[in-house]
């Protein structure tokens, strides 16, 4: 008697949806400018609460830096959204204890103004956390809390300068800035880091506690290969505009439509194939000025010169896929609204609309990707103000004191 076959295995059902990572989490934010509210963003887009403390009278100044994205300021639009505006005058008595309210109900609080204008409201993190056990409170500064600096103004241009990023950007004969505030980008990305570090270990100890992260510490982490080269080496890397210090082929070369290609060669295998499939040259793989690197670096000019040559009588997209078939590592010099169009962007759907007093506006997803749970929020870009009422409602606020502090110009 044959055995009758087994029914099959059950399939397992699929993984249920998962919630964005930081669903439940309240964030309070006395912010202004770059560095802090980039590193609430973050918060927001991955689901946090995140209140964002104004002053009546303006805001966040940042509101007011330029009226390029359909008249509201780009820096704030690209900074702010997703988060509730709470517009509370600090310096009333009134208006800070409505700040502490909120504060005593957050999971996390940060704040980036002047160095000591925080501890003097009592919104420090060492104090807000002496209060709060369970609270994690961020200070932003320019320089740290304490050492000669502590106090200077820290504007990303000026801490650019201070860390040296400057020192090793633009043409041998002309230093420039980053075209983006890196030091307020690496400060805030580390506060954003801090926060996701802190609640971690909350979850461990049940304890939140102080956080701080300055500009100039940010910028020096990310100074480390030029710093360490200098350091260690006796010499800190040339500027080199769009050219790389010690690796040749390295830089960008024009194009018959007036393009310019980069292009980048790692290593001298590299070389033979740009050699022979690419500038059509293959005995430049073995002579002695441009079989190595430290060959090609030494004489950078001419390794420069074949392969412009090369390249000249070509159109930037026969340039790449010239390129690409020989497996170099290469790119268009792109610009700001080529970016705005780029066909891998638009290829993986990361443009959304995001609401705004001046309407839809086009914003990029956020990088991090979480594929089993919602997308990031994408939520509304506020106006001034716009959340005081109903976040205040939420502290217990009776509508006759709203209209009394609103009418004294404590909150707007």
């Amino acid at each position: 008697m044959s055995t009758p076959p087994l029914p099959p295995a059950p399939q397992p059902l699929p993984p249920a949806p998962q919630p964005l990572p930081l669903a439940g989490v309240t964030v309070v934010a006395v912010e202004q400018a770059v560095a802090a509210p980039f590193a609430t963003r973050q918060l927001a887009d991955l689901g946090a609460r995140v209140v964002k403390i104004e002053r009546p009278d303006g805001g966040d100044f940042a509101r007011g830096y330029d009226t390029a994205a359909r008249g509201l300021a780009s820096h704030f639009v690209w900074c702010n959204r997703g988060k509730e505006s709470v517009a509370v005058d600090l310096k009333d008595p009134r208006g800070l204890t409505l700040v502490r309210r909120m504060v005593a109900g957050a999971d996390v609080f940060v704040q980036n103004l002047a160095q000591g204008a925080a501890a003097r409201l009592g919104l420090d993190a060492a104090t807000l956390c002496a209060a709060h056990p369970r609270l994690i409170a961020v200070d932003v500064s320019g320089y740290g809390a304490e050492g000669p600096y502590a106090h200077k103004r820290a504007y990303d241009m000026l801490v650019q300068c201070e860390a040296g990023l400057v020192s090793v950007t633009g043409t041998p004969e002309q230093p420039v800035k980053s075209g983006i505030p890196a030091a307020d980008i690496a400060a805030g990305m580390y506060a954003f880091s801090g926060v996701l570090a802190a609640l971690v270990r909350r979850g461990t100890t049940g304890r939140g506690g102080p956080v701080e992260v300055s500009l100039l510490d940010s910028l020096a982490e990310w100074m480390g290969h030029p710093l360490h080269h200098g350091m260690h080496g006796g010499t800190a890397p040339a500027r080199t505009g769009l050219a790389h210090a010690v690796i040749a082929p390295y830089d960008a070369y024009p194009t018959a439509d007036g393009g310019l290609v980069l292009l980048s060669v790692q290593n001298d295998r590299e070389w033979r194939r740009l050699a022979e499939q690419v500038l059509g040259r293959p005995g430049l793989a073995d002579a002695p000025e441009f079989a190595t690197n430290t060959a090609r670096v030494a004489g950078r000019a001419a390794t420069d010169a074949v392969v412009a040559e090369a390249l000249a009588p070509l159109t930037a997209a026969e340039a790449l896929a010239r390129l690409d078939a020989a497996g170099i590592a290469c790119a268009r010099l792109n610009s700001v609204a080529e970016l705005a169009d780029h066909p891998q962007l638009t290829a993986r759907d990361r443009w959304r609309a995001v609401e705004s007093p001046a309407g839809p506006l086009r914003s990029l997803l956020p990088p991090i990707v979480f594929p089993d749970a919602p997308e990031p929020r994408m939520d509304r870009i506020p106006a001034l103000g716009q959340d005081t009422d109903e976040v205040l409602a939420e502290l217990g606020v009776p509508e006759a004191e709203l209209k009394e502090l609103r009418s004294a110009g404590v909150i707007a």
